[in-house]
């Protein structure tokens, strides 16, 4: 189990859901948005887009798209099973993830990522910093 400090949750985002977020995600998908970048939620989970949506809007984060298993599955088909996430089937031109599994696939398969370790504890800047090479390219 991951272990990173997580956001405070008001009654209302106790409500809403049981999942912890991890600290600073509201700010820097606020900052994203703010940047004009487009907000998704790639999970490997079968919960539904509706509940990650209420879940991330609770926290005032309004997501452009989620992507579930079923989802993943759909637009992937058969090769669906040979990769847990292809982001470039999605329009997404970074991916951030906190698997390292993630980031062998992104060189394997050619799409962009970046990883979050666990311990980074100015993972956000690192994030921002990460973007702006990519964008930069």
């Amino acid at each position: 189990m991951k272990q990173f400090p997580v956001e405070q949750k008001s009654i209302w985002q106790r409500i809403v859901s049981r999942e912890c977020i991890r600290e600073g995600t509201v700010r820097l998908m606020k900052r994203l948005r703010q940047d004009h970048h487009r907000l998704y939620v790639y999970t490997t989970s079968y919960r539904s887009p509706a509940y990650v949506r209420r879940l991330f809007l609770s926290y005032g984060v309004r997501l452009d798209k989620v992507i579930n298993k079923s989802l993943h599955d759909k637009m992937l088909g058969k090769t669906a099973g040979s990769i847990s996430k292809y982001p470039p089937a999605f329009n997404i031109d970074v991916h951030i993830d906190d698997s390292p599994g993630v980031a062998i696939e992104g060189t394997r398969h050619q799409f962009n990522t970046i990883i979050v370790a666990e311990r980074d504890n100015d993972w956000t800047a690192t994030v921002l910093k990460q973007i702006a090479s990519f964008q930069t390219l």
